[in-house]
């Protein structure tokens, strides 16, 4: 490919594009300072940028903490550009109903390069912190990160787990290996407080007619309003709906799955 000339660059969306990207790598949503002593920007222009970066959907700033973290539009761009798009359409009725049927927030979640990504979010209440938002990749311990370890394809996720393990000592790995293998025979996971004190969450997998995770659903809320047991109603209701969703993709529920 010709190097591009230095002419033929449009300077304002270059600098846009240093911004995401300084904002990505950071690993967690900014402040405005710690954006303006990274950027080197006046303060005039970086305000003009961020502002219409997050006019636009490509940053989102939160509006009781002032953090700048990526906004939905670069998470729907790249569900768009690995052709998931249409899992998000179609799953879209069914995290609705599961916000309202729980009272808890819903969650879709997709497999990106560093872990269980959040694609979409349904807030159950306004201020509830749950330790994640759009964007963010989620730890192996949560319930999404459980239900990817056990159905995602090994290869795809080697390295990521080996760094994940590298942070647990030996007892920690046996549980795990022991959580992995429960969410293998029973379609859905449970983690108590794996980000936030207080917030727990239950996650199952979508599954398409080939048996392929095509993402995970978590339901997140107060510990005390999310089930950690099989048995009790919300996993049930869930088992329920895990099986609508991946029905719905081709998946053969009564041959594979309880």
């Amino acid at each position: 490919m010709a190097e591009i000339k230095a002419t033929n660059v449009i300077q304002s969306l270059q600098v846009g594009c240093d911004i995401l990207e300084l904002i990505a790598s950071s690993g967690k949503p900014l402040k405005y300072n710690e954006i303006y002593e990274l950027s080197h920007m006046t303060k005039s222009n970086l305000h003009k940028y961020l502002h219409t970066l997050t006019l636009v959907g490509l940053l989102y700033r939160d509006k009781s903490s002032g953090l700048y973290s990526l906004g939905s539009k670069l998470v729907e761009y790249g569900m768009k550009a690995v052709n998931q798009e249409n899992v998000v359409e179609r799953v879209m009725p069914f995290l609705q109903e599961m916000n309202q049927t729980c009272k808890n927030t819903v969650l879709l979640t997709s497999w990106s390069q560093s872990g269980p990504m959040v694609v979409r979010l349904i807030n159950s209440q306004e201020g509830l912190n749950i330790g994640a938002q759009l964007g963010t990749v989620l730890p192996s311990m949560s319930a999404a990160g459980k239900v990817f370890l056990a159905f995602l394809e090994e290869n795809l996720m080697d390295e990521w787990k080996a760094e994940e393990l590298k942070r647990m000592d030996e007892a920690q790995q046996a549980y795990f290996d022991q959580e992995i293998q429960f969410v293998r025979s029973n379609g859905i996971a449970f983690a108590r407080e794996p980000l936030v004190p207080s917030i727990s969450s239950i996650a199952f997998p979508i599954l398409n007619f080939e048996g392929r995770l095509l993402g995970v659903v978590v339901v997140v809320g107060f510990s005390n309003t999310i089930a950690d047991k099989l048995d009790d109603m919300m996993s049930q209701y869930l088992i329920k709906m895990r099986n609508e969703i991946s029905e719905a993709f081709g998946y053969n529920i009564k041959r594979k799955l309880k």
